[in-house]
């Protein structure tokens, strides 16, 4: 948790500061833009933009209670992955899985541990991959996702649907299922 006192120390621009905020969140923003992006080299640039831009926003962040700077910057890590998907131009968020994907209980998906869901989202197309951090992992509604990414509700609704199966296909794939 990042503390007042180091928000306002920041806000004056102290490198001490920053470099303890960029220490404590680094890695955790750095995992989520690999969510996004699968490359390592991409998701060190969308960081850097994400750090450039929430220290030349600081002035402008109102601490709102605990956690609400971990939320602001996540927020902006986000976005800034959105927009770094956008800029490369080839989402493609009408993909379709593999027309014999097995009809599994989303159990399957509910037994990994995090670290092979997040090996397994990395595997995802892209487009599914967005919508599905976005929805399943960032929170944000389908007319959230509608309004960032320029699409309709319900193609949101149905890409999440097939990430969900291509999750899923991926999963009995690799015998994963975890059968108890």
């Amino acid at each position: 948790m990042i503390d007042i006192d180091l928000i306002q120390d920041a806000k004056k621009a102290k490198p001490k500061a920053q470099r303890k905020i960029f220490e404590l969140l680094g890695k955790p923003l750095f995992m989520l833009c690999l969510r996004y992006v699968k490359n390592q080299h991409d998701a060190e640039e969308i960081l850097s933009a994400t750090f450039t831009k929430a220290f030349g926003k600081l002035s402008s962040f109102e601490p709102q209670g605990e956690g609400s700077f971990e939320a602001w910057i996540r927020r902006i890590a986000v976005n800034e992955s959105l927009m770094f998907l956008r800029k490369r131009k080839n989402a493609p968020l009408t993909i379709e899985p593999d027309e014999n994907v097995a009809e599994q209980s989303e159990s399957a998906i509910d037994k990994l541990s995090s670290q092979e869901l997040f090996e397994l989202i990395l595997r995802l197309p892209e487009g599914y991959r967005t919508i599905f951090n976005l929805y399943e992992i960032e929170g944000y509604s389908h007319a959230e996702i509608s309004e960032k990414l320029g699409v309709t509700v319900g193609t949101s609704k149905s890409q999440l649907s097939k990430a969900k199966a291509y999750l899923r296909e991926i999963i009995t794939k690799l015998g994963l299922n975890h059968a108890s």
